[in-house]
């Protein structure tokens, strides 16, 4: 069987951190506030004039580099975004063009927070049918640039970032020991459309608009959602929850991870959260998240890795891997 394996990974943080103190002098909260209704004491914030495109760029320049590779031997780029740098072309294409790459093809997924989920999802797919040997999945976002920073209920959740994962095709045996994705799933209900959007874009409105929340209806779908996409891929791989290494969740909010671990009955310890120092940077939470864990050696090669997603749409998915 033709797997897709993961053999490559980086990361990017923009260098300005924003603070919960720092927002407590410009809206009324607090530190306590946030910390205790999502987890988050901090985010990074693009700078002025610094693009998705730069900070995706650079993520993947580094997961590539941490494969022993070149650009040339790259195929196909994956990014998922809901900040593009314009309406269009794919920021993907510019992607392509920064980092030197004159082959391929490049393309954008716009499935908000499951964005990266989805875009792991087309790369199997890719990979397995023979359309490309090796793909460059990017999650970046420069979710700054769309919040209202007078609304506490939506700007203290987000931050800017972006992770990237390099997939090469292997040939597995087809059973679980093998390494790369095991199992992808992936699911949207329109009906959840109105719960998370931005109110804006060229068809509905000449602004790009803002992110608005219904935060409590998309609380109770993401922990819903993400345990049962989760539940969803241990059964389709004939595993158990106790036999998963590591759960890389969406980093939205604490809590939801934390109510997470309770449905799947594991231990926060195997959790792999990074939502305190990046708050939700949508797209690119996983992958920043995966990254940071490879990159201090918790997670390490042979290690079963579950990764879950839900977004606005709403959208939500799985993917079980071994590195």
């Amino acid at each position: 069987m033709r797997r897709a394996r993961i053999i490559g990974w980086g990361r990017y943080l923009p260098e300005a951190v924003v603070s919960n103190d720092d927002l407590s002098a410009r809206i009324d909260t607090s530190d306590a506030w946030i910390r205790q209704r999502t987890g988050i004491r901090q985010r990074h914030v693009a700078a002025e004039g610094q693009l998705t495109s730069d900070l995706a760029t650079a993520a993947a320049a580094q997961a590539i580099e941490s494969a022993g590779l070149t650009v040339d031997d790259v195929d196909a780029i994956v990014l998922a975004t809901s900040t593009p740098d314009n309406t269009y072309p794919a920021t993907a294409a510019r992607v392509q063009a920064k980092l030197g790459m004159t082959r391929g093809f490049a393309f954008d997924i716009a499935a908000v927070c499951s964005g990266f989920i989805f875009g792991l999802t087309m790369a199997d797919s890719l990979i397995r049918t023979g359309q490309a040997g090796r793909v460059l999945v990017i999650g970046a976002e420069t979710n700054s640039r769309i919040l209202d920073w007078t609304d506490r209920g939506t700007c203290v959740l987000f931050g800017d970032g972006a992770g990237a994962v390099l997939l090469q095709g292997e040939t597995g045996t087809g059973t679980t020991a093998d390494h790369g994705l095991l199992t992808c799933h992936i699911y949207t209900d329109g009906r959840g459309y109105d719960a998370l959007k931005v109110d804006g874009g060229p068809s509905s409105s000449p602004l790009v608009g803002h992110v608005r929340m219904d935060g409590k209806e998309v609380f109770k779908h993401a922990v819903q959602n993400m345990a049962d996409s989760a539940l969803t891929a241990i059964a389709a791989s004939g595993l158990t929850p106790e036999e998963i290494d590591w759960i890389v969740p969406h980093q939205a909010n604490q809590r939801i991870i934390d109510a997470i671990g309770k449905r799947l009955e594991l231990p926060m310890e195997r959790f792999v959260s990074t939502v305190a120092d990046h708050a939700n940077t949508s797209a690119a939470s996983i992958p920043l998240a995966l990254t940071e864990a490879i990159g201090d050696g918790r997670i390490r090669p042979g290690d079963l890795v579950l990764m879950q997603a839900m977004g606005a749409g709403f959208t939500w998915g799985s993917v079980l891997a071994r590195l």
